[in-house]
Parts: structure tokens; C-alpha cells; sequence
């Protein structure tokens, strides 16, 4: 299994950018996938998950309203658009797929069975 996360980058305060990551080796479309960072100095933190449908999604109260979140079960991928970033978003963004059906489980780290390597996000002020 491997996800490859991509698209991050260094950007302005208020920016943004659109973060991808692609799934292999495993049946995507059963999987839910989540979105984590770890900034400097922090343990690593829940950011957003999406079911295998579409059709549950969560997202930490500290990016609610600015990300989103997204799958495109025909490409193996999915996404995380970051809007309005800011220097707190500072941080690398991992990518991890597991079995966390219900939205209770989405923060789990314990529910994700594969992670991806992480990109960086820099937010400058």
C-alpha cells in the first residue's frame, strides 16, 4: 500500500493551496481517508476524514469553514482544498486511510492502518 501526498508548499497568509493525495495498492473506494499535520514542535493532530462515500465528513473546529475536503473514488485520490491558511496551518500534512466507519472513529489515529510520507505546508505572515 502506498499514499503519496503532494501540493504542498510555502504561501501567504490567507492563501491557499489544494493538497492531493494518491492511493495504491488497496481497494480506495472501501477506505475512509483522513487528513492529519504535525506542526514543529506538536504531536501530530486530526484535521479532516471523509468516508468511503462521500457522505460523512469531519473536520477539526481549528480549519472548519476554510478546508475541505474530498474524494475522486475513480482516481484513487483525495484531496484537501486549504483556504484562507494561516501561520498556525503551519505544518507537514499526512495523509492516512483506514477502516474508522462511523464519523465517532474519524479521529482516531489508531483507526488509519496506512499513512502516507506527509508535505509541507509554510504559511508566512
Amino acid at each position: 500500500v502506498q499514499l503519496q501526498a503532494f501540493g504542498g508548499g510555502l504561501v501567504q497568509a490567507w492563501g491557499f493551496l489544494r493538497l492531493s493525495c494518491a492511493a495504491s495498492g488497496l481497494t480506495f473506494s472501501t477506505h475512509t481517508m483522513g487528513w492529519f499535520r504535525q506542526a514543529p514542535g506538536k504531536e501530530r493532530e486530526f484535521v479532516a476524514a471523509i468516508d468511503w462515500s462521500g457522505g460523512k465528513i469531519d473536520y477539526a473546529d481549528s480549519v472548519k469553514g476554510r478546508f475541505t475536503i474530498s474524494r475522486d473514488n475513480a482516481k484513487n485520490t483525495v484531496y484537501l482544498q486549504n483556504n484562507s491558511l494561516k501561520p498556525e496551518d503551519t505544518a507537514v500534512y499526512y495523509c492516512a486511510a483506514g477502516s474508522a466507519y462511523s464519523v465517532s472513529y474519524f479521529r482516531l489515529e489508531t483507526r488509519y492502518a496506512y499513512w502516507g510520507q506527509g508535505t509541507l505546508v509554510t504559511v508566512s505572515s
